[in-house]
């Protein structure tokens, strides 16, 4: 039921934490993969050659910055048209800052939201009619946990991944007839380099805070997102969309 022979994968944040994770998992089920990232990003070309040797499959590394949102579309439809499609887009890029709300510049409240949802709606713009010609197509966006209200200090990252969520209610609905699936996931706090990079100067601290609040005490670590990914781009969830699918340990 996980298998994705003959599938195209674009996967943005591609060389993030969560993104290598998810790269791998989808290589191991058979996707051709296309990993977008920032073009000034040391390693994509390496990693790209690795997953591919890896897994025995295709891989590209893509360098786009989704600042740029024309930009980003008219590449990634580009990229769609010279493959016959892409049939799975993941819109998992997203930048995070933690400070108080009056400390962020109106120009790093605009950056968020391109990078973290604008660009989800122009990379669909981009992959839509594809999907729509062949009647089949899965795209999963990134929400976040801290859509709960309980997390201080994201006002521009929150504000994104609500947009996220309305974008993926009303795309659901929209691309349904045509077979595309639409669904989020909002994963809780994982194990992850920005984790560490945010909350350098009191990581314990953070991490018990986490382990309190959550259910299970345990910390999610970037493969259990990376399965509940597969299973929403693979056959097994074909008949699920519209959905805001939380892996956070409970909270």
């Amino acid at each position: 039921m996980f298998v994705l022979s003959g599938k195209t994968a674009l996967l943005t944040g591609a060389l993030g934490t969560l993104g290598r994770a998810q790269a791998e998992a989808l290589a191991g089920a058979g996707a051709s993969l296309l990993l977008l990232d920032r073009p000034d990003h040391p390693d994509g070309m390496e990693f790209a050659v690795g997953i591919a040797a890896r897994h025995a499959t295709t891989a590209a590394f893509v360098g786009q910055d989704l600042n740029d949102l024309a930009a980003s579309e008219a590449a990634v439809r580009a990229l769609a048209d010279a493959r016959g499609g892409i049939d799975i887009l993941i819109n998992n890029a997203a930048l995070i800052i933690n400070k108080p709300f009056e400390q962020f510049t109106l120009a790093e409240y605009e950056e968020q939201v391109r990078v973290n949802s604008s660009a989800a709606f122009a990379l669909t713009r981009a992959v839509a009619p594809a999907m729509k010609a062949k009647s089949y197509g899965k795209i999963v966006n990134f929400c976040s946990v801290t859509l709960n209200g309980r997390w201080d200090g994201y006002v521009p990252y929150v504000a994104s991944k609500g947009a996220m969520l309305g974008l993926t209610k009303t795309l659901a609905r929209e691309l349904g007839p045509h077979g595309v699936r639409v669904n989020a996931v909002s994963p809780g706090a994982v194990v992850s380099e920005a984790e560490a990079r945010v909350f350098a100067d009191r990581l314990q601290q953070y991490n018990d805070w986490i382990l309190e609040n959550q259910c299970l005490k345990q910390r999610i670590q970037p493969r259990h997102v990376a399965d509940l990914v597969l299973f929403l781009v693979s056959p097994a969830s074909d008949l699920i969309t519209g959905q805001n699918i939380q892996i956070d340990g409970g909270w």
